[in-house]
């Protein structure tokens, strides 16, 4: 990869230990990066971003395992919103400025995004998540994870398949 990614850069500037997997830019689904990169499906985290229904105030970045879908009524009622959606792909990439498929907390950092993880990441050593840019993710500690992104956990998120 020619360009380092921004969470790789922002990890060693911390000094927060991490692996950097590379895998084809094509690769958009969080289960596709797990195929890829040989883990786990529920040890890979995608970032999605949810807007309240209608949108207003800051979109919320929510961090899911690959093999699970957001139950869009128990994120609500976990958070005492009345509705919330899922943003289109070109409104996440308009809130966030980065493409579908690389939308990383840890490249947002200080884009004052509340952040929210699906609470059976507390049940894993580590996780891996975007690098920021499609084709890469980092693999780090989950305790670092949820320190930096100020990711709060919850439980229940997730619709049954």
């Amino acid at each position: 990869m020619a360009n380092r990614p921004i969470v790789a850069r922002m990890l060693e500037q911390r000094r927060v230990p991490f692996e950097l997997f590379e895998f084809d830019a094509a690769i958009r689904s969080a289960e596709e990066v797990a195929r890829s990169t040989g883990m786990a499906p529920h040890e890979v985290y995608k970032t999605l971003v949810v807007e309240h229904d209608p949108p207003r105030g800051k979109p919320l970045l929510v961090m899911m395992p690959a093999d699970s879908e957001l139950d869009l009524k128990a994120l609500a009622a976990a958070l005492g919103a009345k509705k919330l959606r899922m943003a289109s792909h070109a409104d996440a990439e308009r809130y966030t400025g980065l493409q579908v498929g690389g939308i990383s907390a840890l490249a947002l950092l200080q884009k004052g995004f509340p952040v929210h993880i699906d609470a059976r990441a507390l049940e894993l050593d580590q996780v891996l998540v975007s690098a920021g840019q499609r084709g890469a993710d980092v693999r780090l500690a989950v305790r670092d994870l949820l320190v930096l992104t100020k990711a709060a956990p919850l439980a229940g998120i997730a619709a049954a398949r």
